[in-house]
């Protein structure tokens, strides 16, 4: 007997194909056990029945409104699975390259609904996307992490030295969006070719465009630094979470205490369900990412159509309602492992998630907009950089100490509904 070619049986018992049957039937086998692996994966993977109805309504050119909403929870359960695709991949590619594949496709869903709105010239989406993956993960993930886990706990701790490091990069990450919004605000109103004029956010001149652009670079260096940082130089600070993958939980009828017993990695073979190998994840990886692409491609194309007929403004939509899209599995994984008390984890998820956006995939935009000469910088307009300013303070002053509990919690959650609520007032910049 031999293993599916698609399929490990690393931690547990999974479906044999008899050698001697046909290849087709071989490759029928293990296809149905990978879709149902996947499928699986997730309780939310239920709404992909609005994939199709998402994708006949963009066909079908139904209403603006039907092709934004039925794309938009198409993407949700996608994106649990290319974040369930890429934990796969992670076990086989080692730390190191496992971090980077988390980096690259962690945030899969923004870089692909932002490149897609950057071919449409729709700057404004894919700067207020990025700002507001960053705020989510701050202000809302972190905050109903706090809750979930402290509200049954007195208090919760976790590796303050990472915290800071994290939050030092993301005070770096607004400094980038700081000093364009100070370069653009000491220009002269008239001089140099664009006479009388200043320029909108998300449409810079020359002078911020080359700013940006630089300023990008230097931050994609500083992440490559972290990566370095992180997974080699100081991996040990980063390994807390490390030592939970080596146990099993049991817990005594008699006390019911909570214990955790080291266990080999055979045992840890026959606790789990079986996992993907890296073919089927890849596979799996490139099928999430196209069918995102096509989703992404309808849900962007109605975004016009949608501010018209709602009156909501684009920064709100790119700002609040997408990015409550890509992040929807970081949610959910983050409030999960802050119940469990993985703090440790539960920061890395939403602080690591916004240390992404603000240093990887931001400034990594920008370089794709000038690929393909979209003015794509970084000069967000006051207001954007004064509400990352101040969600950045009070994230570091709650994470300071490297405890944490319920009512940090409900101020982080109020500042995010502070933000949301003020964008919805705020009106478009006229570009």
């Amino acid at each position: 007997m031999s293993d599916l070619p698609l399929l490990s049986t690393r931690r547990s018992s999974s479906p044999f194909v008899n050698p001697d049957d046909s290849y087709l039937k071989q490759f029928l086998t293990t296809t149905w056990w990978t879709t149902k692996l996947t499928f699986k994966s997730s309780p939310v993977n239920y709404l992909l029945v609005f994939l199709p109805l998402g994708i006949a309504a963009g066909e079908l050119n139904w209403s603006s409104n039907a092709r934004f909403w039925l794309n938009f929870v198409a993407i949700i359960p996608l994106a649990s699975i290319l974040a369930y695709a890429t934990e796969e991949i992670s076990d086989f590619v080692g730390q190191t390259a496992g971090g980077l594949m988390n980096a690259t496709f962690g945030n899969a869903v923004e870089l692909i609904v932002s490149i897609i709105a950057l071919k449409e010239n729709q700057v404004r989406i894919v700067q207020a996307s990025m700002l507001g993956s960053i705020l989510s993960n701050l202000l809302l993930v972190l905050g109903c992490c706090f809750i979930a886990g402290g509200i049954t706990r007195v208090q919760q701790t976790f590796n303050q030295t990472v915290a800071q490091t994290m939050s030092s990069l993301m005070a770096l990450a607004t400094a980038s969006l700081l000093i364009p919004a100070a370069f653009h605000a000491s220009l002269p109103a008239s001089g140099g070719k664009h006479v009388g004029f200043k320029p909108a956010p998300g449409n810079g001149d020359d002078l911020i465009l080359s700013l940006s652009r630089g300023v990008s670079v230097i931050l994609l260096i500083v992440y490559v630094l972290y990566l370095f940082f992180s997974l080699k130089t100081h991996k040990a600070l980063f390994e807390g979470e490390e030592e939970d993958h080596n146990v099993i939980r049991t817990v005594s009828d008699n006390d019911n205490v909570l214990t955790l017993t080291p266990v080999t990695s055979n045992k840890l073979r026959h606790n789990h369900e079986t996992h993907l190998t890296v073919t089927g994840s890849i596979i799996v990886l490139l099928a999430a990412t196209v069918l995102v692409s096509i989703s992404a491609d309808y849900l962007v194309g109605s975004i016009d159509e949608i501010v018209e007929t709602t009156g909501l403004s684009k920064t709100f939509i790119g700002l609040i309602v997408i990015p409550i899209v890509g992040n929807a599995a970081e949610h959910v994984t983050a409030i999960i492992v802050a119940m469990k008390d993985k703090m440790d984890l539960a920061i890395g998820v939403a602080v690591g998630s916004s240390l992404q956006i603000a240093n990887f995939v931001t400034p990594f935009m920008v370089l794709i907009g000038w690929a393909i000469d979209v003015p794509m910088s970084l000069y967000f307009s006051t207001f954007e950089t004064a509400i990352l300013f101040v969600s950045v303070f009070i994230t570091n002053l709650v994470i300071l100490d490297g405890e944490s509990n319920w009512l940090e919690g409900a101020m982080l959650l109020s500042m995010y509904l502070i933000a949301a609520l003020a964008f919805f007032y705020h009106p478009d910049e006229m570009l």
